[in-house]
């Protein structure tokens, strides 16, 4: 499982790295520049594009140096910019310097007095002005050439970490960041990279394995983790040939009011369908027919007329999902304090009922043991409040989690699910899921494991996986606009196979072996149109 460290103890992994293989510093960035290199290399191919490369007089920019100086080998048109602004160099970024001009190329200087060098929209950009080292906002000239590296409409790629971005706290001057297309991270994902509020500093990016020290990244602890396929994959139970129904336990699905069954709907078909021995929704009589006839697989108990009241479940439950289209009007909220002080079941808990328990705090007390919660955003600030940033959400996430003991999945692009006082952030999923009952389907899913004795943060994580991979799959014929909430029930199938299938082999590409290789297009299917 990939963690996400801290920026000292990123620093500390190089320090290792150097010490344990008796290297240099430079040795190490040499490296690194060399796999930024080859990354740019294996898509252009000797493309005759215009490289402009922005460098830092700091580590970060040595890195760009190292890039420079062989892109100039292998006969790429490359500008390499360095900006002058003060005396601070780090040692390793004077002696890349010195490297470059020993084959004959010298670097323009950007100076308070200089006028900008013009960038083409046609051209690639390669910031490295920055790392991920940065505590204070670009400021004069680095803001300036930052605007107008921005103002270029040009491919960005950054090295590390888009120039001007913090790596554990917010922007506070947004037009003093680079807006990157592509960032090439090392070693490990960085926290910056999930949050929101950093969505226009960088379209995508990708770890680049530079070969810190194992031992040092094994034994680091930390409170941050991203969720991929190696770390879902092993979660999974096979079912034996004489396994039958009940071996998978009874899910029940409580919600739905009067115009809002189509909440409870896919709901109770997304449990059944991720393998829930047996479903039953317990609903309004108003959606009686609707359910029965929508979800036939399903059983169903009623209540009231057109919403919840009274919560009488007649059935011995393996896990209650609740809150679905449940609403919140004033007998459904006193049915519901009194289910919750009645229950010992395992809940998941959604929608009206996060809203109801916003509004009456101390009921969370009620709420069992490692239950889970599934707010989106809006739903999370009614439970905690108004956050600062980005940040100040997550230090929130913790800590209802911590305190309580239970499960939360903060829904969202990279939706983060805080356990024990730690964050694991999911890597699959896309815009289509912002569709109406997208979170209505998680809930099933979820409640669905959970029958099937998985323990509910396995299942938190399991659920929020495949409901994010089914995203994906389906973009392979649909587009986001297209794609609705009963699609993700759809491509569960698809999405747990493609879980349990075997990565292909990655074989390197070979190196090329001289400066005039053939030209070839850059990648078919790369999402990086340079």
């Amino acid at each position: 499982m990939p963690k996400i460290l801290s920026v000292k103890q990123l620093y500390a992994a190089d320090t290792a790295t150097v010490k344990k293989n008796d290297i240099s510093f430079i040795d190490l960035m040499e490296h690194v520049g060399t796999l930024c290199f080859q990354w740019i290399h294996d898509r252009l191919q000797g493309d005759p594009i215009t490289i402009q490369i922005f460098c830092g007089t700091g580590n970060n920019g040595g890195d760009g140096l190292v890039i420079a100086r062989h892109l100039k080998q292998y006969g790429y048109n490359v500008k390499t910019h360095i900006i002058n602004c003060g005396n601070d160099r780090s040692e390793v970024f004077l002696k890349n310097y010195d490297r470059l001009k020993e084959i004959g190329v010298w670097a323009e200087m950007i100076t308070c007095e200089s006028e900008l060098p013009a960038v083409s929209e046609n051209d690639m950009v390669v910031d490295a002005i920055f790392g991920l080292g940065l505590s204070r906002k670009p400021e004069n000239l680095i803001k300036k050439v930052i605007e107008h590296i921005n103002g270029s409409n040009a491919f960005v790629l950054s090295i590390d970490f888009p120039s001007g971005l913090y790596a554990e706290k917010s922007v506070t001057d947004t037009v003093s960041v680079v807006k990157a297309y592509h960032t090439l991270t090392f070693q490990t994902p960085k926290l910056a990279f999930l949050l929101p509020e950093n969505r226009y500093y960088t379209k995508t990016w990708e770890v680049l394995d530079i070969g810190l020290d194992a031992e040092y990244i094994y034994n680091a602890k930390t409170d941050n983790y991203l969720l991929y396929k190696q770390d879902i994959k092993p979660m999974y139970r096979f079912r034996e040939k004489f396994s039958h129904k009940g071996e998978f336990g009874h899910a029940v699905i409580i919600g739905g009011s009067y115009g809002k069954m189509g909440a409870v709907t896919l709901s109770t078909k997304a449990a059944i369908s991720i393998g829930s021995g047996l479903v039953t929704a317990h609903i309004p009589q108003c959606g009686y027919q609707i359910i029965q006839t929508s979800v036939p697989e399903i059983m169903v108990e009623v209540d009231a007329e057109n919403e919840m009241q009274k919560f009488d479940i007649n059935i011995n439950a393996t896990v209650i999902g609740i809150g679905v289209g449940m609403g919140t009007h004033i007998e459904t909220v006193k049915g519901f304090t009194e289910f919750l002080n009645k229950n010992k079941v395992p809940l998941v808990l959604d929608a009206d009922a996060l809203n109801i328990i916003s509004k009456n705090k101390e009921l969370l007390k009620l709420v069992p043991e490692n239950s889970v919660l599934t707010p989106h955003p809006k739903e999370f600030e009614r439970l905690v409040g108004k956050w600062k940033n980005d940040y100040d959400k997550l230090k929130k996430l913790r800590s209802l989690s911590k305190k309580h003991k239970i499960i939360i999945v903060l829904k969202g692009a990279y939706s983060a699910i805080a356990h024990e006082g730690a964050l694991f952030f999911n890597s699959t999923g896309n815009p289509a899921l912002s569709t109406a009952g997208s979170g209505d389907v998680l809930t099933g899913i979820i409640t669905g494991l959970i029958a099937q004795n998985y323990h509910p943060f396995e299942a938190a994580k399991m659920g929020v996986y495949l409901h994010g991979k089914t995203s994906e799959l389906a973009m392979k014929t649909k587009v986001y606009e297209t794609f609705i909430a009963s699609d993700i029930i759809d491509y569960l199938s698809s999405a747990i196979m493609d879980l349990l299938m075997k990565e292909p082999k990655v074989v390197p590409q070979k190196e090329a072996e001289s400066k005039n290789d053939k030209k070839a297009k850059p990648d078919e299917g790369t999402e990086m149109y340079i």
